[in-house]
């Protein structure tokens, strides 16, 4: 659901709560549904960061993602998502190495990544230096080699001529449809989720095309999972699509990112990203955030990377600073903190080109920005977001707070310098100043300069070098 203007204009000028941003519950969303999923406080201030296993290394092996965590660890993310890490089918695959997406057995790893003592050792050491780590699941379809195919064919969608079809409307012949309708197919996809969660003592999973599925299915697999142990449960959806705070816990922002989309061509504007952080309240119920971020693999291999979507290195810092700023839990896809600027192929080996890159030391500013303050919480731990009046279209401003937890924010959406006035209010007061951490006096009313793509963050806490 989109806002109006005038809603929009009436929602900016006063404080919204985001313990959720909570609103009143419409009976026939089910965004809006009864909140009874939490994310896990691990969640509350942490960073994701997204690993390809086959383009992360010249191996891409579960061992080479290993050897590497400690400069993963140093950039200050929490949570570790890998794509699918099981093995990929051969009849009807797409390019050479198929579709991480077109699974072959639930219970297995791809033999091209290593063994599975090589992704249990992997995970027990990511557990030891502190990491969550998130499962992608896919539920709505296996490749054509799965057992599943022969074994239980009443498991699959058919045709009128009873023969196992694609998912409809899609391009995806690489992949058979399941059909939901089969209560025996339901519990054995739950079964081989449990199995991770016992076996391996993973700690989420990123439901990919969970649109695509039946709500209820979700729920049974979200309750049945809880049950074990409390995980991340993160929709690739949009939070109207799925249930969320009842089968979710977060899904994607996909609407910020395609607003982020747009600086490159209208050269920015505060009041579209107003309307973004005014449809969080209506979005999300209580507990319930987004992931935001500005690629992924998905972006990365079809839609171009940041760079070429959004326009300049300056546009993608501003809109760095945005995501990692505004209300949900902020992602970064292997490669992105070395300003990798290349599309990877999603079928073939393409790795990573590891170069050393000024955009790391930018994401590890944002990350720890993001990890000290309690006013950059998420979930149940979130506190508020209340937009700033500035005099100008092209500056963003608002103050994030928790307690005695602020963060006051200010960005230039456009390509040319600006003088801005802030009006802070009783925000205002002694902060430090993020670009040189320096404590500073910020008045309640401010006129400031920012350069093109410039930013201005003041916070309570001071940031560790």
């Amino acid at each position: 659901m989109r806002l109006s203007k005038a809603l929009v204009s009436l929602l900016t000028a006063a404080t919204l709560a985001f313990t959720g941003f909570a609103a009143a519950p419409s009976a026939s969303s089910p965004a809006t549904a009864a909140s009874t999923l939490t994310a896990p406080s691990w969640m509350n201030n942490a960073t994701v960061y997204e690993i390809n296993t086959r383009q992360y290394s010249a191996a891409g092996s579960f061992n080479a993602v290993a050897a590497d965590l400690p400069r993963i660890q140093a950039l200050g993310v929490k949570v570790l998502w890998f794509m699918p890490i099981y093995p990929i089918s051969v009849k009807n695959r797409k390019g050479t190495l198929g579709s991480y997406y077109s699974i072959a057995d639930y219970k297995a790893v791809n033999p091209e990544f290593g063994t599975a003592a090589d992704f249990k050792a992997l995970v027990d050491k990511a557990h030891g230096m502190g990491f969550k780590i998130v499962l992608d699941w896919v539920a709505n379809h296996t490749g054509w080699d799965n057992p599943w195919i022969t074994a239980h064919p009443d498991w699959y969608t058919k045709d009128s001529s009873g023969k196992i079809t694609q998912p409809p409307g899609t391009d995806w012949y690489d992949v058979a449809d399941l059909n939901y309708d089969n209560q025996a197919m339901r519990a054995a996809m739950i079964d081989a989720m449990k199995y991770w969660v016992t076996t391996y003592d993973i700690d989420g999973f990123r439901c990919d095309a969970a649109s695509m599925v039946p709500s209820d299915f979700w729920h049974q697999a979200s309750t049945a999972l809880e049950a074990i142990k409390p995980l991340w449960m993160l929709a690739e959806s949009a939070p109207g699509d799925v249930s969320m705070g009842t089968d979710f816990s977060s899904a994607y922002n996909w609407s910020l990112l395609s607003t982020e989309n747009t600086l490159s061509s209208n050269n920015g504007s505060k009041y579209s990203f107003n309307n973004e952080i005014a449809n969080l309240q209506l979005d999300y119920p209580a507990g319930s955030f987004a992931m935001n971020f500005i690629t992924n693999h998905d972006e990365n291999s079809w839609n171009g990377t940041e760079y070429t979507r959004l326009g300049s290195v300056g546009a993608v810092k501003a809109a760095s600073v945005l995501y990692f700023t505004l209300p949900g839990t902020p992602l970064i896809y292997n490669g992105q903190e070395v300003g990798m600027n290349k599309m990877l192929a999603f079928f073939e080996k393409d790795q990573i080109p590891w170069v050393a890159s000024p955009m790391t030391a930018f994401y590890k500013k944002l990350i720890s920005l993001k990890t000290a303050n309690a006013a950059l919480a998420v979930g149940s731990a979130a506190g508020a977001i209340r937009v700033v009046t500035t005099n100008q279209d092209g500056v963003l401003a608002y103050v994030r707070s928790s307690g005695k937890s602020k963060v006051l924010v200010a960005i230039n959406l456009t390509n040319k310098p600006l003088k801005v006035a802030l009006s802070w209010g009783s925000s205002a007061g002694k902060l430090y100043d993020y670009a040189s951490n320096k404590l500073v006096s910020i008045p309640a009313a401010q006129t400031v300069t920012l350069p093109a793509w410039g930013y201005q963050v003041d916070t309570t806490n001071q940031l560790k070098n």
